[in-house]
């Protein structure tokens, strides 16, 4: 599935993720730095908590990474997807299908209520169709972004993270595939726990068509405006 998409013309394959919570604060890092930093010694409370998500489009190496205040739910990863879309479209006028690799998290997965539906509206308001492609448990490694995340932490290893401008600054000077990542930062502070009552997700589940073997990790979601 991911060769087909990125051997279309009119497909476009990312892959999406969201980074382990970043704590903000004086706070001792266990990394080694070229500079002498003096961090607090104790586990005091962070100043924030925020979670990176990233999008990559692996086929050109170009990185996005959305801030978010923890905790990162299912529409705090659909508005990332939604406003890289926004955002990019007119640099893919040919692309009409989009494939979203991603890992099977509790608020993304293809049987969270409130990420399907938000996907459904995205696929509805974009005028694209979506697939979504899920890695099974313990195979997040194959995810093309993982290996992102795993640059970004070498990148600020023994860094203090002090602020949110400071994990903003060190996310865009990172490299990776030799360019520097766009970063931005939501501020909306985002709600736990939001669903879909049945009846609305059985209008939502009746747009999706699943796998017919593999229902769980494959869904195709199409869109209903011409």
């Amino acid at each position: 599935m991911n060769a087909r998409a990125d051997a279309s013309a009119t497909q476009l394959r990312i892959s999406v993720d969201c980074k382990a919570a970043v704590k903000v604060g004086a706070l001792s890092r266990n990394g080694l730095s070229r500079t002498l930093v003096e961090a607090l010694d104790h586990d005091f409370h962070p100043d924030e908590v925020i979670v990176p998500i990233g999008i990559l489009v692996p086929k050109t190496a170009e990185l996005w990474i959305t801030m978010v205040r923890s905790p990162a739910t299912a529409d705090a990863i659909s508005d990332a997807i939604e406003n890289w879309w926004l955002a990019n479209q007119t640099r893919y006028p040919g692309v009409d299908w989009l494939v979203v690799d991603q890992d099977n998290g509790p608020e993304n997965n293809s049987r969270r209520r409130q990420f399907m539906a938000r996907m459904v509206q995205f696929a509805d308001g974009a005028k694209i169709h979506v697939e979504l492609a899920y890695y099974p448990p313990y195979h997040s490694k194959y995810n093309a972004i993982e290996r992102c995340w795993a640059a970004l932490e070498k990148y600020w290893n023994g860094a203090l993270l002090t602020s949110i401008d400071a994990v903003i600054g060190y996310a865009s000077n990172m490299t990776w595939k030799g360019s520097h990542p766009v970063v931005n930062f939501i501020e909306r502070v985002y709600r736990k726990g939001v669903t879909l009552a049945d009846d609305a997700m059985r209008d939502v589940e009746a747009r999706l068509e699943r796998h017919a073997t593999l229902g769980r990790w494959f869904v195709d979601i199409a869109s209903s405006i011409p």
